[in-house]
């Protein structure tokens, strides 16, 4: 019988399946770099000036990067980079950084400041096409220019990994600050590649991102989906990216279950008015005003009439249900469900890494 393992939250979890029942395992692929290679990248950074890091996401990767950069001022007798990050992933970023460093709370009025060099790992995103730096940027400080790129997408269905007139509207937005970014490019089992520059030159990145992410796997009937890493699973909205990621490649009246813990909630206010009856489905397609989120429930609404969605998570069944979530309470439930409901002899893929594949 094999033993897949898959991230749920800070640990992983055992999906024992019979070797008849799998179909597939899929994860990223892709060379990592050596410690060496990421070290002399760095070292073009020009060191002997301020320099202010700004995690807005974290990940193994991002916590790499950041220990690097340490290791690199300390051979240097240089003063440690100045680290800050979004309150909610303090704790998280601290406890990835070298023993006696500090971090401190981002403050949003700093997005001027010269000095700022922001640093993320690049994924796939539904709305944009890519998640990268520029985009969690507009989605952070440019409520109005969300509307636009939300109005500029390709239909209602996700389109992760194609270019979008979204992503230029994220890239004209960073234009407006003097700002630095380490774009990061990482697969299950290091980093791939990274790009440091101004956040609308690091989107060039997102070809390295394409040609370690794309799978020909043909239609699938049942589908298990992890994202791969924590920091992808910890809220709902988050963890969605990597079943967008996955929806062209399941089978219309097929099945596709979310493995997510969702320890931080909802993670978006357009589901959390949703669930509280004050956003609207028909207000979705033409809004006047940009709600954060509003993207994922769109997306979610289109996507369930082609399949259905399970979730295995810590969420409470009663927002679920409202969201016609299939409610699983762990690993082996999901297995059991996919058996149950399609047959004993189904064959099952298993997607191990979410947020960095894109099976076709």
């Amino acid at each position: 019988m094999p033993e897949i393992w898959l991230n749920y939250g800070i640990t992983d979890v055992v999906l024992d399946i019979k070797a008849e029942n799998l179909d597939q395992k899929i994860d990223s692929t892709g060379s990592t770099l050596e410690d060496s290679t990421i070290n002399e990248k760095l070292n073009s950074i020009n060191s002997s000036n301020p320099m202010d890091l700004v995690v807005l996401h974290n990940s193994r990767s991002v916590q790499k990067i950041i220990s690097s950069l340490f290791t690199l001022a300390e051979q240097k007798s240089l003063p440690f980079p100045h680290v800050l990050a979004e309150k909610k992933i303090m704790n998280q970023v601290k406890a990835g950084m070298p023993e006696g460093s500090s971090i401190n709370e981002f403050d949003n009025a700093e997005l001027s400041n010269s000095k700022l060099v922001f640093i993320g790992e690049m994924e796939f995103d539904g709305l944009f096409g890519y998640e990268t730096i520029a985009t969690r940027l507009i989605k952070k400080f440019g409520q109005e220019n969300m509307l636009n790129a939300y109005a500029k997408r390709k239909g209602n269905f996700p389109t992760p990994g194609q270019p979008t007139d979204s992503l230029e509207e994220a890239k004209n937005f960073s234009n407006n600050f003097e700002i630095q970014g380490i774009e990061i490019v990482a697969n299950s089992k290091g980093i791939v590649d990274f790009s440091i520059g101004h956040p609308s030159e690091t989107l060039s990145l997102t070809k390295t991102l394409e040609s370690q992410a794309f799978q020909e796997i043909g239609k699938q009937k049942s589908m298990i989906i992890s994202t791969g890493k924590d920091s992808s699973n910890d809220t709902l909205s988050r963890s969605f990216s990597s079943l967008w990621n996955c929806a062209n490649a399941v089978q219309n009246g097929g099945l596709a279950i979310l493995v997510a813990e969702c320890k931080a909630g909802l993670g978006s206010e357009a589901l959390q008015q949703y669930l509280e009856g004050r956003l609207a489905i028909d207000t979705l397609q033409n809004p006047t005003k940009y709600i954060g989120g509003m993207e994922d429930l769109l997306f979610l609404t289109e996507v369930q009439k082609n399949f259905q969605i399970g979730l295995v998570s810590i969420l409470p069944e009663f927002y679920l249900k409202k969201l016609n979530l299939v409610t699983l309470s762990g690993i082996k439930d999901s297995l059991d469900y996919i058996l149950k409901t399609q047959g004993s002899r189904q064959k099952v893929t298993v997607i191990s890494d979410g947020a960095r594949v894109l099976p076709r």
